[in-house]
């Protein structure tokens, strides 16, 4: 029991010390300023205008910050003015592989036609060349020379499974044709 015995003490209340300290250092400052309620303010319609502002100095900024927003000012400058120099670079080596790139691309294309022509041409020669040799029992193996019977089909393209098991099945067993119709 002896620790609650600290208890029995009159209760010091910290709020009234801080009061009183506060109170004892704003004591001259009272001379300083009016009260507001000690001003006379004339009510305009009954209601009463803005304080007025109070005089305060203009302070001029010291000598080390004028330099250095002066030289702040400089250098923000002289950044932009790098950053538009950049960007025209940045523009113009843009505009370079755009153009090389279209003739790249004009010349792939070029290339392309060209060995498609190509090959049409030679496709066409042996399809001629291969029109003179025509024997009968022979037309299914010439139709299936023709198509691709890869069955990896192309996404978009339509599927051509069937007719392609048709023409292999034709070529494989063709059904005679009676030409005395």
């Amino acid at each position: 029991m002896s620790n609650f015995d600290a208890f029995d003490q009159p209760d010091v209340d910290p709020a009234a010390e801080f009061l009183a300290r506060e109170q004892n250092d704003l004591a001259g400052l009272e001379d300083e300023v009016k009260p507001a309620a000690a001003m006379s303010v004339p009510l305009v319609n009954g209601v009463s205008p803005s304080p007025p502002p109070l005089n305060r100095e203009v302070r001029e900024e010291p000598e080390k910050i004028k330099k250095w927003r002066e030289e702040q000012i400089k250098r923000l400058e002289e950044k932009d003015e790098e950053e538009e120099r950049k960007k025209l670079e940045l523009r113009e080596v843009a505009r370079k592989e755009l153009e090389d790139w279209y003739k790249n691309h004009e010349e792939a294309i070029a290339k392309t036609k060209a060995a498609n022509r190509d090959a049409a041409k030679n496709a066409e020669k042996q399809f001629v060349a291969e029109d003179d040799e025509i024997e009968p029992g022979t037309e299914w193996e010439r139709i299936a020379k023709l198509c691709d019977f890869n069955p990896k089909a192309k996404q978009g393209n339509k599927d051509v499974s069937r007719m392609r098991s048709i023409v292999l099945q034709l070529k494989q067993s063709p059904i005679p044709i009676n030409n005395k119709a």
